[in-house]
């Protein structure tokens, strides 16, 4: 799946490079690396990219959509926006875990930057917003500004 979005993103660039592309989030997450090749791709390419929740947001779904354009971040009335630190598991010999555990821990620092970064928070409060799910319901559509 990323890959096809890599690959949207990149042609529509290609068709129209002062156009915003839009791109409509309804996930329940997934693949760190995956979500990130997206990320990476969304701030390679000239055009904004504006996005918006339809249905949910979460895990690496809610770090795509804090990662649209200012001002052109936006929820429908029942999405729902979920956010947590990253998941993962490690078996192996001792120095195989050290090295997954550091990874990890890694990349939680890397998406805690890039998300206080976006949102306009401090680097502390996402850490803290992130030690718990937080579950965003709103009543009226949100703009992620």
């Amino acid at each position: 799946m990323a890959n096809l979005i890599v690959a949207q993103l990149l042609f529509l660039e290609a068709e129209d490079p002062e156009k915003d592309i839009y791109l409509y989030i309804n996930s329940p997450g997934g693949v760190v690396t995956a979500g990130l090749a997206i990320y990476d791709t969304m701030n390679f390419i000239k055009p904004d990219v504006a996005t918006l929740c339809t249905g949910q947001a979460a895990s690496m779904g809610a770090f795509l959509l804090s990662a649209g354009a200012k001002g052109k971040r936006f929820a429908l009335p029942h999405a729902r926006i979920m956010i947590h630190q990253p998941l993962g598991g490690a078996r192996g010999q001792a120095t195989d875990i050290q090295i997954q555990a550091e990874e990890i821990l890694r990349l939680k620092a890397t998406l805690t930057r890039r998300m206080a970064e976006h949102s306009g928070q401090s680097y502390e409060k996402v850490l803290a917003d992130t030690s718990v799910i937080i579950l965003c319901l709103r009543k009226k559509p949100l703009s992620m500004a």
